[in-house]
C-alpha cells in the first residue's frame, strides 16, 4: 500500500501541517497556560482526531455529512462556537490582573489539566469541518480501486498522525524553551490575548463564510 500515492499525500499533508490554525493557536495556548505537557497532550488529542475522519471518509459518512446542509452547518457552528470560547478564555486570561507565573506545576492540578487539554484537542479536530473537507477531498485521490479503502485510510491518517506530531511536538519544546521570558506576566498576557483574539476570529470566520 506504500506507494507513490502515498508519498504525494505526504508532501500535501506536510503543507496543511505546517499552515498556522485553530490547532496551532491551541497548541500554543495550553503551552502558554500550563507547560510543554500541556502541549504536548493537545496535540495528541489533535492528532487522534485524525483517525476518526478518515474512518468517517472511509465509510462514506463524511459524503452524507457533505451533502446534508443541515448536518455540515450544525458541525461548522459547533466548531466555530468551540473555538471563540477557547478564545475568549484566553482572553479573560489575559483582561484579569495577575503575577508572574511559577515554573514549578502542582502534580494534582496538572493531572486535571493534561486531561482537559486532550479534551480540548480531540474536541477542537473532530468539530474541525476544514479537516473533514481535506478528508473528504484528498483520501479518495490517493486510494486506487484495488486497495482495501479502511486499511488504506487508516494507512494515510497514520502518516498525517505522524507528522502532526513531529510538528505540534516540537512548537510545544521550543515554546517551553521560552517560558522563562513568557513566564513573565505582563508578555503571557499579552500572548494570551493574541491567541485568543486569533481564536476568535478563526470561529468568527467560520461563521460568516459560504463556503470551504
Amino acid at each position: 500500500m506504500f506507494d507513490s500515492q502515498v508519498l504525494a499525500f505526504m508532501l500535501i499533508a506536510v503543507a496543511v501541517t505546517i499552515t498556522p490554525g485553530a490547532d496551532t493557536m491551541l497548541v500554543l495556548r495550553n503551552v502558554l497556560r500550563g507547560s510543554r505537557q500541556d502541549g504536548i497532550v493537545t496535540t495528541f488529542g489533535i492528532c487522534s482526531g485524525l483517525f476518526v475522519h478518515a474512518l468517517l471518509s472511509a465509510v462514506g459518512l463524511s459524503v452524507i455529512l457533505m451533502h446534508s446542509a443541515t448536518l455540515f452547518t450544525l458541525v461548522k457552528t459547533a466548531g466555530a462556537l468551540y473555538l471563540m470560547w477557547l478564545g475568549w478564555q484566553s482572553l479573560r486570561s489575559a483582561i484579569r490582573p495577575a503575577g508572574n507565573l511559577s515554573l514549578d506545576a502542582n502534580s494534582t492540578t496538572n493531572h486535571n489539566t493534561l486531561r482537559k487539554s486532550f479534551v480540548e484537542g480531540f474536541v477542537n479536530n473532530i468539530l474541525n469541518p476544514k479537516v473533514v473537507v481535506f478528508y473528504l477531498a484528498f483520501l479518495p485521490q490517493f486510494i486506487k480501486p484495488t486497495d482495501p479503502v479502511v486499511a488504506k485510510s487508516i494507512l494515510l491518517a497514520g502518516i498525517h498522525y505522524i507528522l502532526g506530531l513531529i510538528w505540534l511536538v516540537s512548537l510545544s519544546f521550543f515554546i517551553d524553551q521560552a517560558r522563562r521570558f513568557i513566564i513573565k506576566s505582563s508578555v503571557r498576557r499579552w500572548l494570551d490575548g493574541l491567541c485568543g483574539a486569533i481564536l476568535v476570529g478563526l470561529g468568527l470566520r467560520l461563521v460568516f463564510e459560504d463556503g470551504l
